[in-house]
């Protein structure tokens, strides 16, 4: 069995090690752009703040440890040409410029993001950077030495994990976001709110709900200008987000509007012996029960592997995701899952949600943490379909016990009834996962209550 894979990102990386493992007879070919693999872009804020000095380490797998088990690696190789009927493939060694046709028997798309990139005049100007990969990372990290101010463009994760770690390297940072709050996406209102007020504690500038309309400087940026004001840049990284890397495949292949692969349960394309896995495709959102676009590692290596078993033939089903995630910034621990209570009503589900906010501990303990939760369920349901919570202790883990719950259809009565220990170390009698369910299911006995009266 031949198999070409298009791209070693983590998908990549996921599926080519269970290959080896499950069918060591395989004929692995592995096209990559960079000179490396397995590139945690998640690390890059940790480098450029110092937490990780050495770069290397952000690295999980290497070429050489594939080439070892006997996978032909193609690096710094582009996929120029790829025809599905065919099952062929055109690729262009970036180093000699030859270029050489290549045929399978099974296709792995796990072409990964990039990161989008407005047409913004001034764009080319020196020091207006983005923020993917290791050569990305580099070049911040060489650039930012000399720089005093730096602006940084988008408040998404990766944003404002840059934005403290440029303010604790000693810079004047700007950060810049159409929006009206960071992390608009990932949280809602009152849980950003306390990360911005920190911000500018710190003396970061928020230059919010303004949109860049050019960079300005002679050769190198030194303004960044927005339809609000003009803001002083030495560095400028570029955070808005990220794209679907698929347009190699345009026009073969069934995709959303934004470019990502629809893919089944199996990782199977539209296209017979092509699967996808990654960045690069959609996933099955078991919060709104559609295909989402949601390009977190954790789904890239889970979409990876499952593509590697379901190769031959359809034997694992990926259980969907919840797009779990976690973020730490100066001392508030966040995380979230699910969707917010503003992203469910645009999904368009009848939602309503619990919020508590409460010492975690028993009040006789003599050291203590408020932990802020909430919960947003279905109306008509009560299924659990997000939470959020955030604390300056680290209760993180509270979100991945509510992923598993949305995974498995939880309702809000279940989770008010399960059973967690209690420990005055760890929590109070009635766990902050059951207050916060048992204060929703006050909430909806309430609301009965108010409109059984309505009709008396």
């Amino acid at each position: 069995m031949k198999v070409a894979v298009i791209g070693c990102t983590h998908a990549g990386t996921a599926a080519i090690n269970n290959i080896v493992n499950l069918y060591p007879e395989a004929q692995i070919d592995v096209f990559e752009k960079n000179d490396n693999v397995s590139f945690l872009s998640c690390g890059i804020a940790l480098y450029v703040g110092g937490v990780v000095e050495d770069p290397n380490g952000l690295f999980y797998a290497s070429v050489e440890h594939f080439e070892r088990l006997g996978v032909n690696m193609h690096m710094n190789h582009e996929v120029t040409a790829c025809n599905l009927n065919e099952k062929q493939i055109q690729a262009r060694d970036m180093k000699t410029g030859e270029t050489k046709d290549y045929s399978y028997d099974k296709l792995i798309i796990t072409s990964g993001s990039w990161p989008v990139t407005p047409p913004i005049p001034g764009s080319d100007l020196e020091n207006v950077l983005l923020c993917k990969n290791f050569e990305h990372a580099k070049e911040i990290i060489k650039r930012s030495e000399s720089a005093r101010n730096v602006v940084v463009v988008g408040a998404g994760y990766i944003g404002v994990e840059l934005v403290e770690a440029f303010e604790e390297n000693g810079k004047n940072v700007t950060l810049i976001d159409s929006e009206e709050r960071i992390l608009n996406r990932y949280l809602d209102d009152t849980f950003t709110s306390p990360v911005e007020t920190t911000f500018k504690q710190r003396g970061i500038e928020l230059a919010l709900d303004q949109t860049v309309s050019k960079f300005e400087g002679t050769g190198t940026v030194e303004k960044v200008i927005t339809d609000k004001g003009a803001y002083n840049a030495d560095l400028v990284v570029m955070c808005v987000g990220f794209r679907p890397n698929t347009g190699l495949f345009k026009g073969q292949i069934e995709m959303l509007g934004n470019g990502a692969i629809i893919v089944d349960e199996y990782m199977r394309t539209s296209v017979k012996d092509v699967y996808a896995a990654g960045d690069c495709c959609a996933v099955s959102n078991n919060a709104t029960r559609q295909p989402s676009y949601i390009p977190l590692a954790t789904n890239a290596v889970r979409m990876g592997t499952l593509v590697a078993h379901n190769l031959e033939k359809p034997v694992m089903e990926h259980p969907g995701t919840q797009g779990t995630s976690g973020l730490k910034i100066y001392n508030h621990n966040i995380a979230s899952t699910g969707l917010t209570e503003s992203a469910a009503k645009l999904a368009g589900l009848s939602v309503a949600s619990a919020t508590i906010e409460d010492n975690y501990r028993p009040e006789f303990m003599p050291e203590n943490a408020v932990i802020q939760l909430k919960l947003v369920f279905e109306t008509e349901t009560h299924r659990i379909v997000g939470a959020q919570v955030i604390s300056d202790a680290d209760f993180t883990q509270a979100i991945n016990t509510i992923s598993v719950g949305i995974a498995n259809n939880m309702t809000i009565e279940q989770l008010a009834l399960t059973d967690f220990f209690f420990q005055p170390h760890y929590n109070k009698p009635v766990n902050f996962l059951n207050q916060v369910a048992l204060k929703a299911m006050a909430m909806e006995t309430e609301k009965i209550r108010k409109q059984e009266q309505l009709l008396v």
